[in-house]
């Protein structure tokens, strides 16, 4: 049995992640973190059908619209490695969305630094009671949006 605690964290984490992407039943989402199963049959409880887990994706073609990264008790070193790797599944104007339970300051420093390194910028966050959560958009989807 799950204590209800950490059900309410859950479903805190996925509606501030929807929140800050403003993220469409339409849209393509991929989940990443250890949580990630339960995530995706929370979203799909909600009427997201089109979601996936790291574990369920396939080959990276850039196809995903949207990623929820949830990432409580690791370390932003292990959360470089995944993001990495996931970014290859993004479509060039999708969002990242993650959501760290970090309470150093040097950590979201970190994870700044990171997101830019992988073409990312920030563009919007919160702080919530496990940690904080931030969306980002690689800095030339604008232009990418204006070409098209």
């Amino acid at each position: 049995m799950i204590p209800s605690g950490l059900m309410l964290a859950d479903e805190e984490i996925i509606q501030t992640m929807i929140d800050l992407v403003q993220c469409s039943k339409s849209h393509r989402i991929i989940m990443a973190g250890s949580q990630s199963s339960k995530q995706m049959v929370e979203l799909n409880r909600r009427g997201y059908a089109r979601v996936a887990t790291t574990a369920s994706c396939g080959l990276p073609r850039g196809q995903y619209d949207v990623a929820f990264v949830d990432w409580q008790r690791q370390t932003i070193k292990a959360l470089a490695t995944t993001l990495d790797w996931l970014v290859h599944f993004l479509a060039p104007t999708s969002v990242l969305v993650v959501s760290i339970d970090c309470s150093e300051r040097t950590d979201s420093m970190k994870l700044k630094s990171l997101l830019e390194r992988l073409g990312f910028r920030i563009e919007a966050g919160t702080r919530c009671e496990h940690g904080f959560t931030i969306s980002a958009r690689r800095r030339d989807a604008a232009q990418m949006a204006v070409a098209a």
